[in-house]
């Protein structure tokens, strides 16, 4: 990308993903950026979704307005939702991925029936009742 297409970038790295916030991963992390461009004053953006049926999308796409037309020579902007290509975990960034939690490969566990056994919602719901 373009110095121009990277400070775009850059400025998105403090929008958020309310499904990501309280993790601090950005929708840059995430990796729901696409593309981005600036020229002629014209900001565009493509953004992946998570999910097609992403409750959030709207927010996304004002949150991301905003923040494009805050960066100096910015006249418009437009933000345009990719349905061509679907989001998958391997756009995360190193950090992202880090900050997630996943459930490890069923091989890596010894004992299966311990582990659901101590993250199973009766578990958790008795840990909650004791604090």
């Amino acid at each position: 990308m373009g110095g121009a297409s990277q400070e775009i970038i850059e400025s998105l790295r403090s929008v958020y993903d309310p499904c990501c916030r309280e993790r601090d991963i950005s929708v840059v992390d995430m990796g729901l950026v696409r593309s981005a461009s600036l020229e002629e004053g014209e900001a565009r953006v493509e953004l992946m979704l998570t999910s097609g049926w992403c409750p959030y999308a709207t927010q996304l796409l004002d949150s991301i307005t905003e923040k494009l037309e805050e960066i100096k020579g910015v006249s418009s902007a437009s933000v345009d939702i990719v349905w061509d290509e679907a989001w998958t975990m391997d756009r995360l960034s190193d950090d992202a991925r880090h900050k997630l939690v996943f459930l490890p490969k069923p091989v890596t566990i010894e004992d299966r029936n311990r582990y659901v056994e101590m993250h199973s919602s009766t578990q958790a719901d008795s840990r909650r009742s004791q604090t």
